[in-house]
C-alpha cells in the first residue's frame, strides 16, 4: 500500500506546478498588455494564485521532511503527525478544485487567451466599450463619406482620372467615359498619351514631369476623343503623396470648355464687329463733316473760276489754265460726292427695282469696257428679286466692285456677277453691319485676282484706305459701296484669300415675300441626321468646331479632319455616309479628296463648301457646275437642309446601296 506521505508529497507538487502555471499565465498577460500597475484585479488574482503556489510548495516540503524522518527511524510518524497530514490533504483537495474551477472559467470565457483582455474591471470595460463605439462610429462615418465621395466622383460631368506618376491610367469615372468615348476597361492601364495625340504628347509629358516633382498644374489643352474629334479642356493635375511626401499618384480633373471657347470667340467677333461699326460710324461723321465744308470751299473756287474765265475771253492761254483748274474742281466735287454717299448724306431716290435687271445692265456695260483679258460671267436669279434702293447707286456699287476686281487681275482672270436669295439666322459674325434673321436678296461679285490678307480685309471699307499705288486710287470706292448698301438697309460680307481671289456678298431686304428654295428653307425644319456619319474636312479649326456642333445638334455623327490626308486615314478607320469638304485646301483640294474616296465608294454623297461662289469656282473649273455646293458663310439651317438634299439626291436603289454599304464596311 503506498505511503500516504508520498501521495501527499506528489499531490502538492502537482498543485504547486498547476498554480505556478496559472500565476505565470496571469503575470505574462499583464506584462504583454502593459497592465501590471493599472489592472489591479488582475494583479490581485496573480498574487492569490502565487500565495497558493507558495503554500502548496511548503506542504510539499513538509511531506518530504516527514518521509525523510520516517526513513531515518524505520517506522511511520506518530498518529498526531499523520492526522495533521490528512487535514492538510483535505485543504489541498479543496484548493485544487478551486484552481480547476478557475481554469474551466478561463477556458470557457476566454479570459487571458487574447492579448490585453486580462480581468478588465467594470469601469475600465465601460470606458473601453465607449471608446470602441466611438471608433466604430468614426469608422462608419469615414466609410460613408468615402462612399459619398466615390459616388460624386463617379457621376460628375467632369472627367476625373487617376494616374500613376509615370502617366498610366488607374481610375476612370463616368464623366471621362462621356467626354472621351472610352470605357474604363479600354483605358485602365493605358498611357494618358492615348488622349493627347502627337501634338499634345510633348506638352503632356512636360506637365507630368512637373507634377511628379510635387507641383500642381492648371492649364488649357486640346485632347482627342475616341472618334478622333478634338475637345478643348481645362485641366487640373494634382500630385498624390504618401506619409513621407513621395508622389505615389496623380489626380487629373478635366472640364470640357469647347462650348465656352466657341461662345468666347463668338463674343469677341461680335465685339470686333460692333467696334468696326462704331469706327465706321465715327469715320462717316468725320468724312461727312469734311465733305460738307469742302463743298462750300469748292463752290467758291468754282464760281470765281467761272467769273475769271468770262473776264479773260481775250486771253486764251489764261482761259486754258483756268479750265484746268475748273476740271480739278469737278474731280474734287466727285470725291466729296462719294464721301457724302458713304456717310448717307447725299440725296437719293430709292424705288423698287429688280436685281436681275441691274445685273443685266451692268453686264452689258462691262462687256464693252472690262477688257478682253477678263472673262465676264453673269448669273441672274431664276425669278425676279425686287429690292428698294436707288438704281444709280446700285449701279455704282456693282461698277466699283467690278473695277476693283479688274484691277486685281492685271494678267487676266474671271469675274462673276450673280444674283440669288439667302436665308440668315441673325447670328452671322462677319456681316457689316449685322442683319436680323430672314430671307434676303443677294448680289455676289467674285474674281480670281490676287486676293487680300485678313488684315487688309479688315480695313477695306474705311474711307481713304487703299492698297493701290499712289495716284491710282482714292480709297473711297469700297467706303462708298458700304454707305450705299447700309443706306438701303442691307449688309456686305467679303471673303478673300491671298493668291486665290475675292468674293463680295451684298445682302438687301426683299420687297415681297421670298420665293423658291430659300423661302422653303426658312419655313421647314431640316430632316434629322439619323446618326449618319459625316466626314468634315475643314482647315480652319474655329469653323470646323462650329460645323461639328451644327451637325451634332442636327442628329449626325461628325468626324473632323484638318486636311485631305487626315481625312483618308479617318475614312479608313471610321468610314462615313457623307463627305462635307472645303473646296480649296493646302496639299489636296476637296475635289481631289472626293475622287480618291469615290474609288472606294462610288456612291458616297459629297457636299462642297467654300467662301467663293459656285459660279466662280465652276467657271474656273475648280468644281463642276452640277455638284452639291454651299457657300460660306452659311447658317445652321442652310447646312442641314443642304445635307438632307444631298442625301435625297444621292439615293440609289436599295440593292445598289446595300452593295456599296457592304463595300464601305469592308473598307473600314
Amino acid at each position: 500500500m503506498p505511503d500516504p506521505a508520498q501521495i501527499f508529497l506528489l499531490a502538492n507538487l502537482v498543485i504547486t506546478a498547476a498554480y505556478g502555471s496559472i500565476t505565470l499565465a496571469i503575470v505574462s498577460g499583464l506584462v504583454r498588455a502593459g497592465q501590471v500597475r493599472t489592472n489591479k484585479l488582475g494583479t490581485a488574482t496573480a498574487l492569490i494564485f502565487f500565495s497558493c503556489t507558495f503554500g502548496h510548495a511548503l506542504h510539499a516540503v513538509t511531506a518530504y521532511q516527514t518521509i525523510l524522518q520516517a526513513s531515518a527511524v524505520h517506522h511511520h510518524p506518530a498518529g498526531a503527525a499523520l492526522g495533521w497530514s490528512w487535514t492538510a490533504a483535505l485543504w489541498d483537495v479543496l484548493t485544487a478544485f478551486a484552481g480547476v474551477y478557475y481554469w474551466s472559467l478561463r477556458r470557457g470565457y476566454g479570459v487571458l487567451l487574447s492579448q490585453a483582455a486580462i480581468y478588465v474591471d467594470p469601469w475600465e470595460q465601460h470606458r473601453l466599450d465607449e471608446a470602441a463605439a466611438r471608433e466604430r462610429a468614426a469608422r462608419d462615418l469615414a466609410e460613408a463619406q468615402r462612399a459619398t465621395l466615390a459616388t460624386v466622383v463617379e457621376h460628375s460631368d467632369d472627367a476625373i482620372v487617376g494616374l500613376t506618376p509615370e502617366g498610366l491610367i488607374t481610375a476612370w469615372n463616368h464623366g471621362a467615359e462621356k467626354m472621351f468615348g472610352y470605357t474604363g476597361a479600354e483605358t485602365l492601364g493605358q498611357p494618358a498619351s492615348l488622349l493627347a495625340g502627337q501634338e499634345g504628347a510633348e506638352q503632356q509629358e512636360d506637365v507630368l514631369s512637373r507634377v511628379r516633382h510635387g507641383e500642381s498644374m492648371s492649364y488649357e489643352a486640346r485632347r482627342l476623343r475616341k472618334d478622333g474629334s478634338p475637345v478643348d479642356l481645362a485641366l487640373t493635375l494634382t500630385p498624390i503623396m504618401d506619409g513621407t511626401g513621395t508622389v505615389i499618384g496623380i489626380s487629373a480633373i478635366a472640364r470640357d470648355i469647347t462650348t465656352a471657347k466657341e461662345a468666347a470667340e463668338r463674343q469677341r467677333a461680335i465685339e470686333q464687329r460692333t467696334n468696326q461699326a462704331q469706327r465706321m460710324e465715327s469715320l462717316g461723321k468725320l468724312a461727312g463733316g469734311v465733305a460738307h465744308d469742302f463743298n462750300n470751299v469748292l463752290a467758291i473756287i468754282a464760281n470765281y473760276t467761272d467769273f475769271a474765265i468770262e473776264e479773260t475771253a481775250d486771253k486764251p492761254q489764261v482761259q486754258a489754265d483756268l479750265t484746268q483748274a475748273r476740271t480739278a474742281v469737278e474731280r474734287a466735287s466727285n470725291l466729296t460726292r462719294q464721301l457724302l454717299t458713304f456717310t448717307r448724306g447725299d440725296a437719293i431716290q430709292p424705288q423698287d427695282i429688280d436685281l436681275n435687271s441691274s445685273l443685266t445692265e451692268i453686264h452689258a456695260m462691262l462687256q464693252r469696257t472690262i477688257g478682253e483679258h477678263i472673262t465676264l460671267v453673269a448669273r441672274p436669279a431664276p425669278e425676279p428679286l425686287t429690292v428698294h434702293a436707288d438704281p444709280g447707286q446700285l449701279h455704282q456699287v456693282l461698277l466699283n466692285l467690278a473695277i476693283n476686281a479688274r484691277d486685281a487681275m492685271p494678267d487676266g482672270g474671271t469675274l462673276v456677277l450673280e444674283a440669288n436669295t439667302a436665308t440668315l439666322d441673325g447670328n452671322e459674325v462677319n456681316m457689316q453691319p449685322p442683319l436680323p434673321a430672314g430671307t434676303y436678296a443677294r448680289l455676289l461679285v467674285s474674281d480670281t485676282g490676287h486676293g487680300m490678307s485678313a488684315e487688309t480685309a479688315a480695313h477695306i471699307f474705311e474711307p481713304f484706305y487703299t492698297t493701290k499705288p499712289q495716284g491710282k486710287g482714292t480709297g473711297l470706292g469700297l467706303a462708298t459701296v458700304y454707305g450705299i448698301v447700309t443706306e438701303a438697309g442691307g449688309s456686305i460680307n467679303v471673303y478673300s484669300e491671298t493668291g486665290i481671289g475675292t468674293t463680295f456678298r451684298i445682302y438687301l431686304p426683299l420687297v415681297t415675300a421670298a420665293t423658291g428654295t430659300a423661302a422653303v428653307i426658312g419655313r421647314k425644319a431640316p430632316a434629322p441626321g439619323d446618326s449618319q456619319t459625316v466626314l468634315v474636312v475643314e482647315d480652319e479649326p474655329a469653323l470646323a468646331r462650329v460645323v461639328t456642333r451644327i451637325l451634332t445638334n442636327g442628329g449626325y455623327h461628325p468626324v473632323t479632319a484638318a486636311n485631305g490626308h487626315e481625312a483618308l486615314s479617318l475614312y479608313d478607320e471610321h468610314g462615313c455616309d457623307i463627305l462635307l469638304t472645303d473646296v480649296i485646301m493646302p496639299e489636296m483640294s476637296g475635289p481631289q479628296l472626293a475622287d480618291l474616296l469615290h474609288h472606294r465608294d462610288p456612291l458616297l454623297p459629297v457636299l462642297y463648301m467654300s467662301g467663293y461662289s459656285n459660279g466662280l469656282l465652276g467657271t474656273t473649273h475648280v468644281i463642276d457646275d452640277d455638284i452639291a455646293f454651299i457657300e460660306k458663310p452659311f447658317t445652321a439651317a442652310e447646312l442641314l437642309h443642304k445635307l438632307a438634299s444631298v442625301r435625297r439626291t444621292n439615293d440609289a436603289p436599295d440593292e445598289v446601296n446595300d452593295g456599296h454599304r457592304r463595300q464601305r464596311t469592308t473598307t473600314r
